[in-house]
């Protein structure tokens, strides 16, 4: 009989490890899990949006004299005016500026040459600048050949934008309306990452002078993740998180969960061995 009661205690036992396995806590889900109240960490350098080909970009000029500064203005083609925020899948062409009466103006499009054709001043060469940069320059130009002698320029990215993908509450595309948009800022605008979503394996897809470059990122490790070149986002990036194991299983039909069909074979199987060893005992 002690023979048996031990044989049972063993099979309780086995039974409890396979259930605490199938239960444990996952250690991957909370971010920043390296720091405290008192860390202070580094961040990686911030790399402004600079126009490149392809881009649209809305440039406003504004003066003193409205008839002066609407020569510069491009005429709007379009009724189309574009939202700011999540776009969602949709590309903004015209965007509303409103400086004592609503106003839109139409967007100019970069040539594969980095160049627009900026009314008056003809081809500029756009490509490589920031947009403080350009606003600079469009405003030098005009004062510096009398064209106008209190320009106010804005220019806007239109069609700038990141994509995110795969284990996240809304994947869409999204406006880079901003110079320094991080990548928790990202994941944000797109509600987070799903319970199901890998934190240490985001990646960030991102063409560089001509070469697709993958950079991963451990939102579980605050200081390799402020340090990360991808940290700050840069136009057309694509954020990728994969899904984690469990989320994996569940593509099997019999993955679902912790307690799935693999799980109770497991058991049985357990429990086969264990009346197999009692039966032994008994005709002993």
């Amino acid at each position: 009989m002690k023979k048996i009661r031990l044989a049972f205690r063993g099979l309780i036992a086995g039974v409890a490890v396979l259930a605490m396995t199938g239960c444990s806590v996952p250690k991957d889900v909370a971010y920043f899990q390296d720091i405290d109240a008192t860390t202070v960490l580094e961040s990686a350098q911030r790399a402004p949006i600079k126009v490149k080909p392809g881009d649209k970009l809305s440039i406003v000029v504004k003066s003193k004299d409205p008839a002066l500064s609407a020569l510069f203005n491009l005429p709007v083609y379009s009724s189309r005016i574009g939202q700011g925020g999540s776009t969602n899948g949709s590309t903004a062409e015209l965007r509303s500026y409103t400086g004592g009466q609503s106003e839109s103006v139409a967007s100019y499009t970069v040539t594969p040459d980095g160049e627009i054709d900026f009314p008056v001043l003809g081809y500029i060469k756009v490509g490589g600048m920031t947009r403080a940069e350009l606003a600079g320059y469009i405003k030098g130009e005009l004062m510096g050949r009398e064209l106008v002698k209190d320009p106010t320029v804005v220019v806007e990215f239109l069609s700038s934008g990141i994509n995110v993908i795969g284990e996240v509450n809304r994947p869409g595309r999204y406006d880079l309306n901003r110079d320094d948009l991080n990548i928790l800022e990202a994941l944000s605008l797109a509600g987070d990452l799903s319970i199901t979503g890998q934190r240490k394996n985001v990646k960030v897809i991102r063409v560089e002078d001509g070469q697709v470059n993958t950079y991963t990122l451990d939102l579980t490790d605050a200081g390799s993740l402020m340090k990360n070149p991808a940290f700050y986002l840069q136009q057309d990036d694509v954020i990728y998180v994969e899904p984690n194991n469990m989320r994996k299983r569940q593509t099997t039909v019999n993955g679902n969960n912790a307690l799935s069909t693999g799980f109770w074979i497991s058991v049985a199987s357990l429990i086969t061995s264990a009346v197999t060893t009692i039966g032994v005992f008994i005709n002993k």
